[in-house]
């Protein structure tokens, strides 16, 4: 099944003013794309091509303190 095909499928599933708000949206993208004086509709944007995520990405950004687990004076009393 191609993009296309699916994109369409999902559409004729949703209700009338849904299928409206689609059309605004994907109206707003090529007026968007158009406006910037480029023809890339074809190519992911770059702030989405740039994404990096997944384990590490907070390496040497974040710190614990080694007496992280260890009791609080302040809440002695309740111990």
């Amino acid at each position: 099944m191609t993009l296309e095909s699916s994109i369409l499928n999902n559409l004729k599933k949703l209700p009338e003013a849904m299928q409206q708000a689609v059309l605004w949206y994907t109206e707003f993208l090529v007026n968007r794309i158009t406006q910037q004086g480029t023809s890339q509709l074809e190519t992911v944007p770059e702030a989405l091509s740039n994404k990096r995520g997944g384990l590490g990405i907070w390496k040497s950004k974040i710190w614990i303190a080694d007496d992280f687990d260890a009791p609080l004076d302040n809440f002695q009393e309740y111990m």
